[in-house]
């Protein structure tokens, strides 16, 4: 049996755009997004919503990351990977195969972000258009410089985080 397991995100006292992870006795740093959080979430906007928010599955560059064992469902991803951040789309908030007439981000980047990505349920289903796209956990850039939204650690913590998610794990943004 899965026991719930909670995460909670709180703010940097110093720095509104990182933020401190804890999981029981794990304390890890994050990126936030450059708005730091925000309450009312909408496309573009820069802020990582304050909510609670549920994680889904894992994507991941199968050249770049080695270990495979997740307890939430997996997807390798390649070059015509994307996801789509268009609200005019069908395709809103959801994986998409390149090239697209839609705008997107790309997931194969080369700035290694994205080598690895928990996708969260952030207005997943149903999507609401303009409400924000892909609050992702990714990889961090160096000095933990803000995201677009999504929330970014080094390659050391999530390598702490991601055995302890599943599909009963809650992350709650405070």
């Amino acid at each position: 049996m899965v026991h719930q397991t909670t995460v909670h995100l709180y703010h940097h006292p110093t720095d509104h755009q990182r933020g401190i992870l804890r999981l029981g006795p794990i304390t890890l740093p994050c990126a936030l997004g450059r708005a730091g959080s925000v309450t009312r979430k909408r496309e573009g906007d820069g802020g990582t919503p304050r909510a609670v928010l549920r994680p889904v599955a894992v994507y991941f560059r199968s050249d770049q990351w080695r270990t495979r064992s997740f307890a939430l469902p997996a997807k390798s991803i390649t070059p015509n990977d994307g996801w789509c951040d268009d609200a005019l789309s069908h395709r809103y908030n959801r994986l998409i195969r390149r090239p697209s007439r839609f705008s997107h981000e790309t997931l194969w980047r080369q700035d290694r972000l994205y080598d690895i990505v928990i996708e969260t349920d952030w207005n997943r289903r149903p999507a609401t258009r303009g409400r924000g796209s892909a609050i992702f956990i990714h990889l961090a850039r160096d000095g933990f410089t803000p995201t677009e939204g999504c929330i970014a650690l080094d390659r050391k913590g999530m390598e702490l985080l991601l055995p302890r998610l599943h599909a009963k794990a809650r992350l709650i943004i405070h």
